[in-house]
């Protein structure tokens, strides 16, 4: 550490853990070395451990159940306050990203820019996913039902492993926006724009365990999360193929929703795709006519 040109020392940065809401170092109180494009040191990461991720999935399900119960109105305002929240930080998260991935102030700006359009994109449709992919059902006989999009539960997310910020909220929004809670794994390389987003979260009236974010190793953390009996989904945008295939063999094992790698882009625009791809369809069927009142659902 050096001084600056008034002599004074300047305050680090310590990046931990995001997880209940709260800012935990990993148990194991291990760190590995972030550097930049250049292979300067940036900061020390906390380097989770597998009782971490455990950690982590224990908030996120208690979480689940007021988060996916709040109103679809009320996550679409608190999504919008974590894109407000970004604007105002616009400056830190450029130059944040911009060394973590080697771009020029422009280009990291602009990654920037498109991330809190994601959040506001996403925000905008919490209360009109349900509409477009549910209705109500033709069916022969004095009934109607009506079938309606439900929240999976714990996500566990690995994120995109070359995009610091936008590969994270690309894939991190459509899963919370729908109702479900996340334990996200980010970048190894790139993971400090994913860790500061922490406090964003934390200052934006999204509730503790909703979004769980974990540094470290993707090829020690992915496997305890896919291998998890209370992770109900996993994404595996972040997986390498060697690792995702595994991960996959593990998710059966225990009857999990998969997206695989390569089969959604996350840098492309948002769409309804990824909102889709964590949800469960109920369908209600309800007696008409003399058969009286009543129902059931499946």
């Amino acid at each position: 550490m050096s001084a600056s040109d008034n002599g004074r020392l300047p305050v680090l940065k310590t990046y931990k853990n995001f997880v209940g809401g709260t800012f935990p170092r990993s148990e194991s109180g291990r760190v590995y070395e972030v550097s930049d494009a250049k292979d300067r040191w940036l900061a020390n990461a906390p380097q989770s451990s597998r009782k971490d991720a455990r950690d982590a999935v224990v908030a996120a399900r208690k979480a689940f159940g007021a988060w996916s119960g709040a109103t679809a109105y009320n996550r679409g305002q608190i999504l919008y306050r974590v894109a407000e929240m970004l604007e105002g930080r616009r400056e830190q998260y450029t130059a944040e990203v911009a060394e973590a991935e080697g771009l020029s102030k422009a280009k990291a700006a602009a990654q920037v820019d498109a991330a809190i359009d994601r959040w506001v994109w996403y925000a905008g449709w919490t209360d009109k996913f349900t509409q477009v992919m549910g209705g109500t059902n033709p069916v022969a006989g004095p009934f109607f039902n009506l079938s309606t999009p439900e929240p999976t539960g714990v996500v566990a997310v690995l994120a995109p492993q070359r995009s610091s910020l936008l590969g994270l909220v690309s894939v991190l929004a459509p899963v919370i926006a729908t109702g479900n809670t996340a334990v996200v794994v980010a970048s190894e390389k790139h993971p400090l724009p994913a860790l500061s987003l922490g406090e964003v979260l934390a200052t934006s009236d999204v509730p503790g365990g909703t979004v769980n974010i974990l540094a470290g190793r993707t090829a020690e953390l992915a496997p305890t999360l896919a291998a998890h009996q209370d992770v109900n989904a996993i994404d595996l945008t972040g997986a390498p193929p060697e690792l995702a295939v595994e991960l996959e063999v593990a998710s059966a094992d225990n009857l999990k929703r998969v997206l695989r790698p390569g089969r959604d882009d996350w840098a492309a625009d948002p769409g309804l795709t990824r909102l889709a791809a964590f949800l469960e369809t109920k369908t209600v069927w309800h007696p008409t006519g003399s058969l009286g009142v009543g129902g059931s659902a499946y």
